[in-house]
């Protein structure tokens, strides 16, 4: 079982054969109580997304001058509790709850900077992404698209190559090198977003399956938890991806 999220990864539910499952539905993960778990951890980000977000706007439409403190902190808070959740799966019930709320803050303070440069560029990206979510659930629930083995190799080999590249790029930027075109609003470097935003879309199609996957297999009730985190990861990297794409487009008006 192959996911291109490295935090859905292949070795999730190795224990489960092992003899890690819990006996009775009551106790065992299910679709719905994921697709809950998903819906309430969207909704606290939400929640502190808009706080963050007011306290970063200013009445002007300016960003304040507080704002980085919101953006450091929940993007820092965000990966430390994603790191904990990844490696500590059955922490989830607590960390992927934290992990929202600090990544809600990450995403107001960092979308109100994006929309006072830009503005409705927000909007357009979270509809974008709920599109996007909705239309592959669709596809992949109806069997448009399948999550064959070769499909998910692919999916995962090229989310690692998009990974080293922005490894590299701050890598080189602690030493003011740039890598060019990819990050600038020309051809390249839409084409270049595109092509970011298509393979965090179908993450998605891995993220379905693998879900699906760890209902079929039984696995523990907490895992609900860990696989509504792991598609919030997904979603958060998307939706930034479109800011990304929306704001060179518009750079270019």
């Amino acid at each position: 079982m192959r996911s291109g999220n490295p935090v859905l990864k292949d070795s999730t539910f190795l224990d489960l054969s092992s003899g890690s499952v819990v006996s009775g539905n009551a106790g065992t993960m299910t679709l719905n109580g994921t697709v809950n778990k998903t819906g309430l951890l969207l909704l606290m980000t939400v929640l502190t997304a808009a706080f963050a977000w007011s306290q970063t706007m200013t009445p002007t439409g300016e960003v304040a001058p507080g704002a980085m403190i919101y953006l450091w902190g929940g993007l820092i808070g965000g990966l430390v509790l994603a790191l904990v959740t990844t490696f500590k799966k059955e922490w989830s019930p607590i960390t992927a709850p934290l992990y929202a709320l600090v990544e809600g803050f990450f995403l107001g303070s960092i979308s109100a900077i994006y929309n006072a440069q830009f503005q409705g560029i927000v909007l357009q990206a979270v509809m974008l992404t709920f599109s996007i979510m909705f239309a592959l659930l669709f596809a992949y629930r109806s069997g448009l698209i399948k999550a064959t083995e070769n499909f998910k190799l692919g999916v995962a080999a090229a989310t690692g190559g998009i990974m080293l590249i922005y490894l590299a790029t701050i890598g080189l930027g602690l030493f003011g090198i740039k890598i060019p075109f990819i990050h600038e609003s020309g051809l390249i470097g839409i084409g270049f977003s595109l092509v970011v935003v298509v393979i965090a879309s179908l993450n998605l199609v891995l993220d379905f399956d693998f879900i699906e996957s760890g209902v079929e297999a039984g696995a523990p009730k907490y895992m609900e938890w860990f696989g509504a985190f792991g598609l919030m990861v997904t979603l958060v990297w998307l939706y930034l991806e479109l800011l990304r794409l929306l704001s060179k487009l518009q750079s270019r008006d």
